[in-house]
């Protein structure tokens, strides 16, 4: 049997495959292999996956996920896995890039785009990640995210650049004022997270001039700024996983036309592509 993990940092889907059939799925508690050590993957992979796994024998496992940035960490996974389940086979494990990758272009080559929390975008020959412009984080890029999309939203509701009432509305949709947005964003730890959590207002008002506009003109800078560093990006499919890109598609499409980008696939999890990924 096979065993497939889309980790975030949020939760871990979990999928076991006896070939084309899916056996179980399962849902545990998101794991960031950047920021947990080795025995407590180990632990929480002890007390929430392996309950589910009792009486089933586990051939190979295809772990991707978030934090997976480097041979040492990818050890780290392999090592929590192998102590869970040491009759295994094979234990691969690569980035949740990867998993996007696959899922969405399966092995033909394309443009693979995340756009959830977080964003990222990589060439994918049909094999391998052969290119990826670094996403830099909301600080520093992640165009298109949920984080930046709410940065931007907040730092509009804050400078009055949006009309009073939607100004109005949104703090009192989320109970927030310039104090508690300001404490959440510079002295508690996951303001990505924070900022994210204002996509279903965003969605809601997208038909407001300014809100369209915010929600646009980040996708363009997604564009620009990531997608057409790519060779040949313009002759490719420009796919993508994640929420923001399922929830804003629409929008999605109307920044990619006037740059001549074709937009291909357009999923909310990689969980379904790599399903038929590794059961051909």
């Amino acid at each position: 049997m096979i065993l497939i993990a889309d980790c975030g940092s949020t939760k871990i889907d979990w999928c076991l495959l006896n070939g084309k059939e899916k056996v179980a799925q399962i849902f545990t508690t998101g794991m960031n292999a950047l920021m947990l050590t080795q025995e407590e993957m180990t632990e929480r992979i002890h007390n929430e996956l392996m309950p589910h796994l009792a009486g089933y024998t586990v051939d190979e496992i295809f772990y991707y996920g978030a934090g997976i940035i480097n041979d040492e960490i990818k050890g780290h996974v392999v090592n929590a896995l192998k102590s869970n389940l040491p009759s295994v086979q094979r234990i691969e494990v690569d980035s949740d890039l990867l998993a996007a990758a696959r899922a969405l272009c399966q092995r033909k080559p394309g443009v693979a785009c995340i756009l959830g929390t977080g964003s990222n975008s990589c060439y994918y020959d049909g094999e391998r990640v052969v290119d990826n412009v670094s996403p830099l984080g909301y600080i520093l890029g992640d165009e298109g995210s949920g984080a930046v999309l709410g940065k931007r939203l907040v730092g509009d509701v804050l400078k009055k650049q949006l009309p009073e009432y939607l100004c109005e509305e949104f703090l009192k949709t989320y109970d927030l004022d310039r104090t508690k947005i300001i404490t959440a964003v510079y002295r508690q730890p996951a303001a990505n997270r924070f900022l994210a959590q204002f996509g279903p207002f965003l969605s809601k008002h997208i038909d407001e001039p300014g809100i369209h506009d915010l929600v646009l003109s980040s996708f363009t800078d997604f564009f620009v700024r990531n997608v057409a560093s790519y060779k040949n990006y313009q002759n490719l499919p420009c796919n993508f996983v994640g929420s923001v890109a399922h929830v804003f598609e629409r929008v999605l499409r109307e920044a990619a036309e006037p740059l001549g980008i074709t937009i291909g696939t357009i999923i909310k999890n990689p969980m379904e592509g790599l399903v038929k990924y590794h059961s051909c």
